[in-house]
């Protein structure tokens, strides 16, 4: 008798029609994959991700509202069971790093074949990263840049959490503004800020401002 093998359940976010069209029709063609839902932006990505519990999500960057970097954040919270799949254009090694600490298990360029983002999510879903080899090359050649560190040089390790409330005061969002995007109190917010800041040596938003610029955390994914 042959034995059914459950298939790879995947949520597709992007805020383009025809890019999730056509990444549906791509992985549902795949005998172990089977797309359960589709999301035109970040936040209905995390809603959905909530009652599907999708093995991997494929995540845009560039979307509208919540991000993908922003709910890649989100989703580590929420669905830590979810891997995380990125898609983007962007072959710097900035946007790279900000998405393995947001969380993300795979990073996949849009300009590269099928057949990269099918690979991608079958490795993921398996426990392991995946990174597209464009990318891998190009953060070979360039060396990745270090962790975190204060000022003075001392190294510093902040929380995800801690990470993304550090970056939405670097874009100029107010805590209010923080917290509706991620759904936390203010005072929540507020105490991250602190916590971050503190770690950092940090006195005010001039200072998260260099250090987000030293990240590469200004560069809009």
């Amino acid at each position: 008798m042959e034995v059914m093998t459950k298939k790879l359940s995947v949520l597709i976010a992007d805020d383009h029609e025809t890019v999730r069209e056509g990444l549906r029709l791509i992985l549902d063609a795949q005998p172990d994959m089977e797309v359960v839902g589709i999301a035109s932006d970040g936040a209905d990505a995390v809603a959905q991700a909530g009652t599907r519990n999708p093995d991997v999500v494929v995540m845009d960057i560039s979307m509208p509202g919540v991000n993908g970097w922003a709910a890649t954040m989100q989703l580590a919270d929420r669905c830590p069971t979810a891997k995380v799949v990125t898609l983007t254009r962007h072959v710097d090694t900035s946007h790279f790093r900000q998405l393995l600490e947001a969380g993300a298990a795979g990073y996949v360029l849009k300009q590269s074949s099928p057949s990269e983002l099918v690979r991608a999510i079958r490795t993921v879903a398996a426990g392991e990263k995946y990174v597209d080899p464009a990318i891998a090359r190009r953060a070979k050649d360039t060396g990745m840049r270090p962790v975190p560190t204060h000022p003075r040089g001392n190294t510093v390790v902040l929380s995800p959490r801690e990470i993304e409330v550090m970056r939405f005061i670097a874009w100029g969002y107010t805590n209010k503004e923080i917290a509706s995007q991620l759904n936390l109190s203010v005072k929540t917010v507020e105490a991250h800020k602190a916590n971050g800041m503190r770690k950092m040596g940090m006195r005010g938003r001039i200072d998260v401002v260099r250090y987000a610029l030293l990240q590469g955390w200004l560069h809009e994914a």
